[in-house]
């Protein structure tokens, strides 16, 4: 399936199943999508994530009906997955600015959220540096940690703070390593170096084999995060949209550091060098 077709297929899935029981990863498995790569391409194109769309998309039309019927508000509650009134009070008072008693009683103007419509928009012609290697199975060590997608935006970071501030840190720091679980709708992420069988694995450190894959890896020069930030921008919205030989198969995804004393001003450096790791399979059309 085209890429952009896969988020499109997935807002649609969405769109019919707002009224029934819908989780992150009933989506992707109905586009044949990663969890975890179905979240981030979505949240970078669409600037949002796909909880926070399905919970956009329910409060508007839970207003409508407020409008609209004379439904009961608990059961316009339930009908979008509130089980609760005040559970829905909060969350309908965020996004609408009001009650929702009071909508109904005044008839108050409220927040109307439209379907996602995706479309490509043609830009000029541009270059996006990547090369296709095979890696053979290589182990990594590490501290990790579990993150919700929805979330781990505003918390990896600090993951890495609190690892920089650890005196008894015995890790450089190479890699973040993604590891997502399909059937679940966190995943690990790791600190993590290359692991090295000859020595001893310290304490409150872990080891992680990666699999024998094929990887589109993208370089990325300038300073962090916006470097990184940049280069998944274009990896997501030109180079996975465009690309029709190559598509997404494992579910991990790498971010390779240089070491920022190999930089004066560390990797807040204009030339800090660092590098995106997709995994990659030929498409079955090829």
């Amino acid at each position: 399936m085209n890429w952009v077709e896969g988020i499109r297929d997935g807002i649609q899935y969405i769109e019919e199943h707002l009224e029934e029981e819908i989780t992150i990863e009933d989506v992707a498995k109905h586009v044949c999508i990663s969890s975890f790569y179905y979240q981030k391409a979505f949240s970078i194109l669409c600037g949002f994530s796909v909880s926070e769309y399905i919970r956009y998309r329910r409060l508007s039309l839970a207003g409508s009906d407020l409008l609209a019927t004379n439904q009961k508000i608990i059961d316009i509650a339930m009908k979008y997955g509130y089980d609760s009134p005040d559970s829905f009070t909060k969350a309908f008072t965020r996004f609408h600015g009001v009650t929702p008693t009071v909508v109904r009683r005044e008839k108050t103007m409220i927040k109307s959220f439209a379907p996602l419509k995706i479309q490509l928009t043609l830009k000029g012609g541009s270059t996006m540096d990547y090369k296709i290697i095979e890696k053979e199975a290589f182990t990594v060590i590490g501290v990790s940690r579990c993150f919700d997608v929805d979330t781990a935006f505003q918390e990896i970071p600090q993951f890495w703070n609190e690892h920089f501030q650890d005196n008894d840190t015995q890790l450089n720091g190479l890699y973040g390593v993604c590891i997502d679980d399909e059937n679940k709708h966190n995943f690990k992420y790791m600190i993590a170096d290359n692991y090295h069988p000859e020595k001893e694995i310290p304490e409150g450190l872990e080891t992680h084999i990666i699999p024998r894959l094929t990887w589109a890896v993208f370089p990325c020069k300038g300073p962090l995060p916006k470097a990184l930030q940049d280069v998944n921008q274009r990896i997501f919205s030109e180079w996975l949209p465009n690309n029709n030989t190559y598509e997404i198969s494992e579910h991990y995804n790498i971010e390779m550091y240089s070491d920022c004393k190999d930089f004066s001003m560390g990797n807040h450096d204009e030339n800090y060098y660092s590098e995106i790791w997709i995994p990659v399979q030929k498409k079955i059309n090829i």
